[in-house]
């Protein structure tokens, strides 16, 4: 399966929560906390066990923004790693270079930090990097190139995310639009709505 490209609002309401991480889906969950659909706010029956742990795993990959496959091979990847597996599967996801972009405010949502990667407006140590999946290792700078630095929706985001929450792992100076991984984050410093040890149960029933 590959990246979902439909509407994000409707998957945010099917799983009840702002997959988005943006205040425009938020508030659509707040006017209508529940699933989409003309049988959206019957109330539903008991999910299975499966259910469960397949919804928790929907929540995770739909937050990041990645496809079955590249999720699946980044659990493979953290299972075959010394550690919590849950908690070094968040810190691979985490280090993704589209997901920095969007946690430095340089893009407003991973779909957007994707694009602008694409499209080669990143700079990761002063080499032009165009793959999203990219790993960033503790101390690699990641910036906005010159020509991109020009427009106007990169300079709109900088400006409107200048004062919201910083996070420890990451630093960034907007008026030269450029930042540093200072390292992976630990756990308990992301605010996740996902219980990533479900995840862990679904892809080793």
């Amino acid at each position: 399966m590959g990246r979902y490209r439909g509407p994000i609002v409707k998957i945010a309401r099917r799983l009840g929560v702002n997959v988005a991480e943006t205040e425009k889906v938020q508030k659509f969950l707040d006017r209508r906390p529940y699933p989409p659909g003309q049988h959206g706010q019957k109330r539903a029956r008991r999910p299975s066990d499966y259910a469960v742990r397949l919804r928790e795993k929907q929540k995770l990959r739909y937050i990041y923004d990645v496809s079955e496959r590249q999720f699946r091979n980044l659990f493979e990847e953290a299972s075959n790693k010394k550690g919590v597996t849950g908690t070094v599967f968040l810190q691979l996801l985490e280090s993704r270079l589209d997901n920095v972009v969007f946690r430095l405010g340089i893009a407003s949502t991973r779909r957007q930090a994707r694009q602008f990667v694409r499209h080669g407006h990143i700079l990761v140590n002063g080499k032009r990097v165009n793959l999203p999946g990219y790993r960033l290792l503790q101390g690699d700078e990641v910036a906005v190139s010159e020509k991109a630095q020009k427009l106007v929706f990169v300079k709109d985001n900088v400006e409107r995310f200048k004062n919201r929450k910083s996070f420890s792992w990451l630093e960034f100076s907007p008026d030269a639009m450029k930042g540093r991984f200072l390292r992976t984050p630990e756990r308990e410093a992301l605010s996740l709505p996902v219980n990533e040890q479900l995840v862990i149960e679904f892809y080793s029933r």
